[in-house]
Parts: structure tokens; sequence; C-alpha cells
């Protein structure tokens, strides 16, 4: 695990409230594994947050982060330019995902948990597996690395709840069609709790072991802090160290839903408090 202030070299906006950011860091552009995450302070004052490592180069020595901006650490490092420093970055943490000897995977991502799932389906290409992608989205302005999943999958399948990009549906839909007519190794769902959760109930039907990553609210990556627990298997785990990724068939999702919402109205007092800020702050410029 290696801290270090790092430099940004690329920032790039995906959608009005997804951006790509790569940054400069030899060791965890080594190390790095499909499935870990780094956790980065913008600044000394900074409140820790996780990310995943939605990309590496080894030879420029740079790790690619894609985030939402939802709060006001993420609005401040949205804030941030090409050249600027990011405070702290720590990784990789976290298990890589399990692939070796996986034939055919569905790989299905919704939303921003798409950046989560290209690293995954990335490797599993990789190693010569056969990579089926189902890619979710509210509608067309939201969609996120349509073309580098093209990329990485045998077959790829859009879906928009509005119909203005793909296929008219969820994702679940798509996946229901797949099992009724093809077997999988495994299926890898990434993405929103409850989106995670139907497609759990659904692989569930029809015997198909699935792995869902978690991403819940996490503070120093070590499991000291307990911020990160959830409940598989009638057993509590810490997202940090047993995970992130878990057997989507033992998560008890909904504790993890109402764990979730609690901190839903602190979060929008401070992303509004820094959104108030930064207005000032460019007033007075």
């Amino acid at each position: 695990m290696e801290l270090l202030t790092v430099r940004i070299v690329e920032q790039e906006c995906l959608n009005p409230t997804v951006t790509k950011m790569v940054v400069e860091h030899e060791k965890i552009s080594i190390k790095a594994k499909a499935g870990q995450f780094i956790i980065l302070r913008v600044d000394a004052n900074g409140e820790r947050i996780p990310l995943t490592i939605a990309d590496t180069d080894p030879i420029r020595h740079t790790v690619t982060i894609i985030f939402q901006i939802v709060g006001a650490t993420t609005k401040k490092l949205n804030e941030l330019q090409v050249n600027d420093m990011i405070y702290d970055f720590v990784g990789p943490l976290g298990k890589p995902s399990e692939i070796e000897g996986l034939k055919k995977v569905c790989v299905i991502g919704g939303g921003v948990g798409c950046a989560i799932a290209y690293p995954t389906a990335k490797a599993l290409k990789i190693q010569g597996s056969e990579v089926v992608t189902i890619a979710g989205f509210r509608n067309k302005e939201l969609v996120i690395l349509e073309n580098e999943f093209q990329q990485v999958s045998d077959r790829f399948y859009m879906m928009s709840d509005d119909g203005s990009v793909g296929q008219k549906g969820l994702v679940t839909d798509c996946l229901r069609n797949l099992l009724e007519n093809e077997s999988f190794d495994e299926v890898i769902a990434i993405g929103p709790l409850v989106m995670m959760k139907f497609v759990c109930q659904l692989t569930k039907e029809y015997g198909v072991k699935t792995i869902v990553s978690m991403n819940p609210i996490m503070i120093d990556g070590t499991g000291m802090c307990g911020g990160c627990r959830l409940k598989v298997g009638g057993k509590m785990k810490f997202a940090c160290v047993d995970g992130p990724d878990f057997d989507g068939h033992e998560v008890d999702f909904d504790e993890a839903m109402a764990r979730n919402t609690q901190y839903r109205e602190f979060e929008h007092h401070a992303y509004e408090t820094c959104c108030n800020l930064l207005k000032k702050e460019e007033d007075h410029a």
C-alpha cells in the first residue's frame, strides 16, 4: 500500500455528473489489479473517500479514477485541473476480483458502476474469457465507457430506462433473456444497490453464481473504523478488507441500503456548503 501526493495528468467530463481523472503513481499503476480501490484526500483537511481504480497504465505510470459528483469531496475533486495535486492517494486496497478459471462471464454495470465493472471485464478479456457485457443507464446523456466496453466484450448490450439509447428496459430484462438461452460460469454485477439486489434475485432462480462489488461508507480502508461493515451470509464483513467483492446471494441488501441512507442529509448539506464556498471564492477572484 502506497501513500503519495499525486499530480493530475488528464481530466475528462464523461457526462454532466461523472468525471474521469488520470494521475501519476508508479507503484499503484504496477501493483493494482481489477476490483481494487484507492482512498484519497483532496487536501490536508479533507475527508477520505474510496474510489475504484478504473484503469492503470504501468508504462506511463498512471492510474485512472472515475467518480460521480455527489458530495463535497467529489465536488472539490472535480474543481482540480491538469497539473494540480491531490493531497494523498492510498492504495491499492481491497482484494482483487477472483476471475481465474472463468471461461464465460456476464458482466453487468449500472450507471457510474460501469467504471468499476470495466476493469473486471478488461481483465477477463485479457485472460481469454468470453465476456458478455450489459450496461444500463437512465438515458443517453448519462452513458459512459461505451467504446471501452465494446473493445473488451465479445458481446455488448446497452439498456436505458427511457429507450433513448440501446434497448429500452432494465439490465435484468436483458439478463433474463440471456439466461433463458445460454449458461455462464458467473455473473458479475456492479451498480446501485437496488440493481444488484434484483440481479441477484434473478440469477438465484437460474442457479448462477453472482458476485457484486460493495461500496459502503468507508474511512480508513484497513478494517479499523467499521464504517464499511456489511452482513454477508449472516456474518459481519468489512468491505475494505474482506471485499469489495462478495457473493451476491449472501449479501443483505436491505440492511446495506438502510445504512447508505443514514448520512444522505449530511452529505447534501456538506455539498451545498462546498458549492457556496466555491462560489464565494470565484466572486472574490
